[in-house]
């Protein structure tokens, strides 16, 4: 079944091919078959469901950045010395996470200005992030261990 049949028999009509066929009511239409490989521009319709998925997650990153800025002032004003070197590698993760968030829901969103079609994930953020929150707990346990 080719595109054209899949059309005409989604709007069921018959699969017959050579002849103008009605479809709609009395409005005819004829199926084109001298250029099968053509394709058509047509303009994308963004929804504003992803305006507001882009800002959500922009939001999301923002909440994980704002409680882990949290333990990092705890850390930083309550803790030993061990702490307070904790505390401020968490705060500098923490502000990483802030700008990396703007940055991201930036760059999204002008790609959905755009109308940009492709995928607007970014891989190595979070792998990035997740590596320098690993190391930074691998140097709060290795002071905390060393300082026994």
């Amino acid at each position: 079944m080719n595109a054209d049949a899949s059309v005409i028999a989604v709007q069921g009509h018959s699969q017959d091919h050579g002849k103008a066929q009605e479809g709609y009511g009395s409005v005819p239409f004829t199926t084109r078959h001298d250029q099968p490989g053509k394709r058509i521009a047509v303009p994308v319709r963004v929804e504003p469901k992803v305006f507001f998925a882009n800002e959500r997650t922009f939001l999301s990153w923002l909440n994980f950045a704002i409680v882990l800025g949290s333990l990092a002032l705890g850390l930083l004003n309550f803790g030993d010395r061990t702490g307070k070197i904790a505390g401020a590698a968490f705060t500098v993760i923490a502000m990483f996470v802030m700008v990396y968030a703007l940055m991201l829901f930036q760059w999204r969103a002008e790609r959905i200005r755009q109308r940009d079609a492709g995928p607007y994930d970014d891989r190595r953020g979070p792998t990035v992030l997740v590596a320098v929150l690993i190391c930074a707990i691998l140097i709060n346990f290795y002071l905390r261990f060393v300082n026994l």
